[in-house]
C-alpha cells in the first residue's frame, strides 16, 4: 500500500513522555498499532514491550527513516493514510490498541474510525490537542460536551492522563496537547437502532442552544415535544443513556 499524503504532524522531542505514553497501555495488551510514528520517538519504547507492534505512516520519507534506524520494525510499517486502512487485517482480525501521538487534523476521525472498529479496539492512548481532548470524555453538562463525546462514551471510558506543552515538540505547536486513554466499555452494542441514536446526537447538538423540542421536530410528532418536559433540555445536559432513550422512542414513532 502507497500512500502521498502527508498530515502536518508535530514530533514528540521529550523521551520520558514517550515513555509515559507507552506504559499508559493495558500491560496484558497483545498487540499494539502505533498511528503516525514518525521518527520512532513513542515507537521504540514500543518496541520494548512483549506486545507485537505494527505501525501505520502516510509520509514517505517517514517510512524510509523508521526502517533505516529502527530495522526491526520490517515488515511491521505500512504505508498508507491510517483512515484508509481496513482495521480488520492488520492483525487477522485479532484485537489490537491503537496509540500515537496523532495528527491534530484528523484526530477526530481516528476516534470515529475505532468506535466503528470497537469490536476490535479495546483500548486507545493517545495524545491529541488539549481541547480535543477533553471534548473527547466531558461530562454533561460541560460546555465542550458534544457528538464526539457522547458517541465515544457509549462505548468507551476515558480517563485523561497528563497535559503536554508545546515546547515538548518540533516544531513547536501553537496549542497545548493532552494524552488521554479509552478503554472499551462491556456494552458493544446500545440498547436502541445505532444508526437512529446518531442521527439524534448529531441533530441534537446541530443545533445546540436550541431545546431539543426545536433541534429534534424531525423525529417525534409536536405533541410529543410539547407535552414531554424532557425535551424542555438542552442537547449538553442529556447523559449517553438519554440519547439511548430518545433513539428507542424515535424508532417507535
Amino acid at each position: 500500500m502507497k500512500a502521498k499524503k502527508s498530515y502536518g504532524q508535530h514530533f514528540l522531542t521529550n523521551e520520558h513522555l514517550a515513555r509515559s505514553i507507552a506504559d499508559a497501555t493495558d500491560p496484558s495488551c497483545k498487540r499494539l498499532l502505533e498511528v503516525g510514528p514518525g521518527r520512532g520517538m513513542l515507537t521504540k519504547y514500543l518496541l520494548e514491550k512483549p506486545a507485537q507492534l505494527v505501525t501505520v505512516e502516510a509520509d514517505r520519507d517517514m517510512v524510509a527513516y523508521l526502517e533505516k534506524f529502527y530495522p526491526q520494525l520490517k515488515g511491521q510499517i505500512v504505508e498508507a493514510d491510517f483512515l484508509k486502512v481496513n482495521l480488520e487485517k492488520i492483525f487477522d482480525n485479532q484485537e489490537f490498541t491503537i496509540i500515537g501521538n496523532f495528527p491534530y487534523n484528523i484526530s477526530s476521525q481516528i476516534v470515529f474510525k475505532m468506535i466503528d472498529a470497537r469490536q476490535l479496539v479495546p483500548e486507545l492512548v493517545g495524545m491529541f490537542q488539549k481541547e480535543m481532548a477533553a471534548r473527547i470524555i466531558a461530562p454533561p453538562g460541560d460546555k465542550t460536551y458534544g457528538v464526539i463525546s457522547v458517541l465515544t462514551q457509549a462505548y468507551y471510558e476515558g480517563t485523561y492522563l497528563f497535559t503536554v506543552g508545546s515546547g515538548n515538540f518540533a516544531p513547536p505547536p501553537k496549542v497545548q496537547s493532552a494524552v488521554i486513554r479509552l478503554r472499551r466499555r462491556a456494552n458493544l452494542m446500545l440498547d436502541c437502532n445505532e444508526a437512529i441514536f446518531r442521527q439524534v446526537v448529531k441533530q441534537a447538538f446541530g443545533q445546540r442552544r436550541k431545546m431539543l423540542r426545536n433541534s429534534l421536530r424531525g423525529f417525534f410528532s409536536d405533541e410529543a415535544v410539547l407535552q414531554d418536559a424532557f425535551f424542555q433540555q438542552r442537547p449538553e445536559q442529556l447523559s449517553v443513556q438519554d440519547y439511548v432513550h430518545l433513539a428507542q422512542k424515535a424508532e417507535n414513532q
